[in-house]
């Protein structure tokens, strides 16, 4: 409480601080000519925007309303949006897609209340995907869904969650085992974390997809599951050299005050040290998250139908809908967007945050 009521005292008043930057950008002719320039230009822009999405759009009727107008097709979207958002699953079980995305946007959202943080909400990041591959697949109940049939919104969330949850599990031992004093322990973490990371994300897909089934002929390896192993250690290998900067960054004075009272290498570790290290890294947690989120779209190439590539699907009907491409990738762009915008816009609360906690 008394860092931010410090902060709020020796932040200036909004006032002052327009002022500042007016007087920065008009700050002499040169600085001045440049800021009227570029306004000018954001102007122009938004207001070309603002005539393809609002003045020129066609907001209802069908493609021959579109057909007539020159700006956004709205109507392909409301027409389209079961598509878009649950790809091809089949329409008579679409409960089972819907309802996953609440599981899953609901575990997501309650991780963003710091309160909720514990044992429960971290079992609940590996018992929800779990029943949502359940749910989907139509597992012990119901018409079974091949994989194949997955798709939109609900895969690419699913994708992303378990990608990113099963990179903590492999990421912090790894990021241990880096900073071990057995020389062959930390010698073969590196040698994963490096030749991991010495490939892109693509060629890891295609070797998951194409070249792990060649190394076993007779046995039929799941393309979700073949995905998701990939993603997993992909992502892990960024993820531990993340947790390791944050352990490194401590200073030896922790450690030696949980020799002093008597604490274990594990229990030093657990208690003390990857706390205050997991917290020290938040921005670049949360950065990478973002980064695996715009990064699920690869998994199309290997034949999976996400949510971008269920909205290609939709918008390659364009003789039907008269500009209903563009309008299709605007969603598919906001959509992301704002996933991404409210995720970055939490990392800094929630630094500012722990920050004042930690200053009591």
């Amino acid at each position: 409480m008394t860092i931010l009521l410090e902060d709020a005292r020796l932040a200036p008043p909004k006032a002052e601080r327009w002022r500042a930057a007016a007087a920065d950008l008009f700050s002499s002719p040169v600085n001045a000519v440049v800021t009227v320039v570029v306004a000018g230009l954001i102007a122009a822009a938004l207001w070309r925007f603002a005539r393809w999405a609002v003045v020129d759009a066609a907001w209802s009727g069908g493609a021959e309303t579109c057909r007539q107008r020159s700006g956004a097709c709205w109507p392909f979207v409301a027409s389209n949006a079961q598509l878009m958002v649950f790809g091809v699953y089949p329409q008579d079980l679409l409960w089972r897609p819907a309802v996953s995305l609440a599981l899953m946007a609901g575990v997501i959202a309650a991780s963003m209340i710091p309160r909720l943080w514990s044992a429960t909400l971290a079992l609940a990041w590996g018992l929800v995907p779990a029943a949502v591959c359940i749910l989907l697949s139509g597992t012990f109940f119901g018409r079974p869904v091949s994989t194949n049939e997955w798709g939109g919104l609900p895969l690419t969330l699913l994708v992303w969650m378990i990608a990113f949850a099963g990179a903590f599990v492999v990421a912090i031992p790894l990021a241990l085992a880096r900073r071990s004093n057995m020389g062959g322990l930390r010698t073969a973490a590196i040698i994963v974390i490096e030749l991991v990371r010495g490939v892109p994300m693509l060629v890891a897909l295609y070797v998951s997809r194409f070249i792990v089934p060649m190394t076993a002929p007779g046995l039929e390896i799941n393309l979700f599951v073949s995905v998701e192993t990939a993603l997993i250690l992909f992502v892990a290998s960024y993820l531990a050299e993340i947790v390791r900067a944050g352990l490194q960054a401590l200073p030896r004075g922790q450690t030696e005050a949980a020799n002093a009272l008597g604490l274990g290498y594990w229990r030093t570790t657990q208690l003390i040290l990857l706390p205050q290290a997991l917290r020290a890294v938040i921005p670049a947690l949360v950065n990478l998250g973002i980064g695996v989120l715009l990064s699920t779209p690869l998994v199309a190439v290997i034949g999976m139908t996400d949510f971008l590539s269920a909205v290609r699907e939709a918008a390659s009907h364009e003789q039907d809908w008269p500009g209903c491409y563009t309008t299709a990738y605007f969603v598919a762009g906001l959509v992301f967007f704002s996933i991404c915008f409210i995720a970055s816009r939490y990392s800094r609360w929630l630094e500012r945050r722990l920050r004042a906690a930690g200053h009591g």
